[in-house]
């Protein structure tokens, strides 16, 4: 049995501003934008080159409006989910990523189990770590 991940789903509050990061500040490129109207957008980008994609989605979307006020919380309060990306060069990427002005948690740093990584909260609240392959 073969199986790999193919896509991950992050939640977001803005789709246009969490498209202009993704596709801007990380380089990431825009696989599909679905705007079905009504603050329905799904945004899927993918690093290029990778074998995953991420589709960035309604934090409302497919669930109650009361369920979507939960979800809307959580992501403010910025622990509702994130992602672990990987790098060739930490520090250079960390510096672009703080010069958009991107919540910056942590900075580049060597860990005692061995990665250099560093952390950061994406427009939405979700926390994204990169760390040097």
């Amino acid at each position: 049995m073969t199986i790999k991940l193919r896509n991950s789903f992050l939640y977001v509050d803005d789709p246009a501003a969490a498209l202009e990061f993704y596709r801007d500040v990380l380089g990431f490129e825009v696989l599909m934008d679905v705007d079905q109207g009504g603050g329905m957008r799904w945004i899927t980008v993918a690093h290029p080159g990778a074998d995953a994609s991420i589709v960035l989605t309604p934090v409302t979307a497919g669930v109650s409006e009361e369920d979507g006020a939960t979800l809307a919380d959580l992501l403010a309060k910025g622990v509702l989910a994130g992602v672990v990306l990987q790098t060739d060069d930490l520090d250079a990427d960390f510096e672009r990523i703080a010069a958009s002005g991107a919540d910056i948690i942590q900075e580049p740093m060597d860990q005692p189990w061995g990665a250099r990584d560093a952390a950061f909260r994406d427009p939405a609240g979700n926390q994204l770590r990169i760390s040097q392959a």
